[in-house]
């Protein structure tokens, strides 16, 4: 009987290849946040799932034996996106961890990227990939991380930012990142190198870092990849270009999203070159550099299902904060300290009142927000409320807060999930959503003041 691998971030570019590679020898039960309107692959079950959603994510791995996690949260989700996309990952991951453990799957594989080790301090991109790493591994159930750079193949969407460069500037002024060193590895390669980690338990609770043989700069890169497009392209140095330019040239003339860009360019002045370190556990003959850019660029991706258009409301917010936790409280201390703090901060102006499982805030007698605990979905570590009321909600049955304590009590995620406002969404903006972050950065204040 095949064994069942739940792959998370199935319709992304590794995720694609994935589902290419490996149905004939498993199941793969592929997530998606959207409902498949047409799967001609029948031997592909499409599952829809809210990662964002614990009991979601719950339902999602059920059955499986394995999960592949290949998400990144760098796009918005909702209208209105409060936070950083690290605190949205680090949350994402929380679930993943926790339903894997719940639906005791025997392994998790996580594909990230290779540590730096260079004397700059370590970019938000992958220090959110490390992150990510140590929560998935969190739990019981063991994980196997791989470690890669620069994957090229077809679909890539890294390797397409280098493509749109080259087509779209004859003259190339690269920024000092360039003559960062890296070793870019074939996407089959990879693929190799995660069968082979498959159920394999040398490779349980093992960070495995991997690049290709070459050893070649981003400017290199570029040079080699105009060479195979028969571009006639002048590449050379400019050293004064700052970080914040970089992101936006490499986002206008690539064609690519200022939110995909601005962490993958950060993270490009380091010098990633990976460790040897368990290289003893695989075998693989790597792919030349040339041969990899030929069929990245010659080859389509294998093609996805169609989706049906994701129903949701129009004016929803999501709003992820990560405070500081110098203390080591959990969630549950959390959730009861923070009515009592607002209500000294604001000098009884806003009262929040306790009844039961209920919370409510009122502002001069009116009922801003009715908050309801769900007990049996909460624990020590997570406090789960569902948003029932007030003047300020437009809806009753859709939103919830949840405080999460992470990465042993290090830090805690307050998370408004999928909350629609009454105000009109302009005023909301610029008083409510601002008032939030407001007093969420108090907040964090007011835990670091207790140490």
């Amino acid at each position: 009987m095949k064994q069942k691998i739940v792959l998370a971030g199935a319709t992304g570019f590794i995720g694609r290849w994935i589902i290419e590679e490996f149905q004939k020898d498993y199941q793969i039960i592929a997530l998606s946040r959207k409902k498949v309107r047409t799967n001609p692959n029948k031997n592909i079950l499409w599952r829809t799932v809210d990662l964002y959603s614990m009991s979601s994510t719950e339902k999602a791995l059920e059955g499986g034996d394995i999960g592949i996690y290949l998400v990144h949260s760098m796009q918005p989700s909702t209208r209105l996106n409060q936070g950083k996309f690290e605190d949205t990952d680090l949350l994402l991951a929380d679930n993943f961890s926790r339903a894997a453990q719940k639906n005791k799957l025997k392994q998790i594989i996580y594909l990230g990227g290779i540590l730096p080790k260079d004397k700059h301090q370590i970019s938000n991109h992958l220090l959110s990939r490390f992150e990510v790493e140590k929560t998935l591994g969190a739990r019981s159930t063991p994980l196997t991380a791989i470690r890669a750079g620069i994957i090229i193949g077809p679909g890539g969407s890294s390797f397409r930012i280098i493509t749109n460069l080259v087509k779209n500037l004859p003259v190339m002024g690269c920024p000092k990142w360039t003559k960062s060193e890296n070793q870019p590895i074939d996407v089959f390669d990879v693929l190799s190198l995660l069968k082979q980690c498959l159920g394999n338990q040398h490779t349980y609770n093992k960070n495995i870092e991997i690049g290709g043989k070459e050893v070649m700069t981003y400017m290199e890169l570029l040079q080699e990849t105009s060479k195979m497009m028969n571009k006639k392209r002048l590449i050379f140095s400019m050293p004064f270009f700052t970080v914040g330019l970089s992101k936006w040239w490499v986002s206008i003339f690539a064609d690519a999203d200022i939110n995909f860009v601005s962490p993958l360019v950060e993270s490009l002045k380091h010098r990633i070159i990976p460790s040897d370190q368990y290289s003893n556990l695989y075998r693989i003959d790597f792919t030349p550099i040339k041969t990899s850019i030929k069929r990245a660029l010659e080859e389509k991706p294998p093609a996805l299902p169609s989706f049906h258009h994701l129903n949701s409301e129009k004016n929803t917010v999501r709003s992820v904060q990560r405070i500081y936790n110098p203390e080591k409280h959990n969630a549950q201390w959390v959730a009861k300290y923070y009515p009592i703090w607002l209500s000294k901060r604001f000098a009884g102006l806003i009262n929040p009142r306790l009844d039961g499982s209920f919370l409510r805030f009122y502002l001069l007698g009116l009922r801003l927000l009715e908050l309801q605990l769900i007990e049996d979905r909460s624990t020590p570590n997570r406090q789960l409320f569902y948003i029932t009321g007030g003047i300020l909600t437009q809806r009753t049955d859709l939103g919830w807060l949840e405080f999460r304590s992470l990465l042993d009590n290090e830090y805690i995620i307050t998370a408004i999930h999928e909350y629609v406002p009454k105000l009109p969404w302009i005023i909301y903006k610029l008083t409510q959503a601002k008032l939030h972050l407001y007093v969420m950065k108090k907040f964090e204040r007011e835990l670091q003041n207790l140490t």
